[in-house]
């Protein structure tokens, strides 16, 4: 299959990987300084499924920075929303 290497197609759009980051990176803090607040004020069922979520977000984290650093070694570099 002909892929373009730099431009996104309508059949295979390129992902704001940059923003996917950002993203994971709030939704690990967030979800972690809730859970300790869930679990501090007596609740420890919510705080067990933020602490899960924050698991999701941290393996998000991994996978979305390993795909920013193998565009960046091939040389592409984008902005937060591209």
């Amino acid at each position: 299959m002909n892929r373009p290497e730099r431009e996104g197609t309508h059949e295979h759009p390129r992902s704001a990987l940059n923003l996917r980051l950002v993203l994971a990176t709030f939704g690990l803090v967030s979800c972690a300084a809730f859970a300790v607040a869930a679990f501090w004020a007596g609740i420890p069922v919510i705080g067990v499924v933020l602490v899960v979520l924050a698991g999701v977000a941290a393996v998000d984290l991994v996978v979305v920075g390993r795909r920013v650093a193998r565009r960046r070694r091939r040389g592409e570099h984008h902005t937060l929303f591209e």
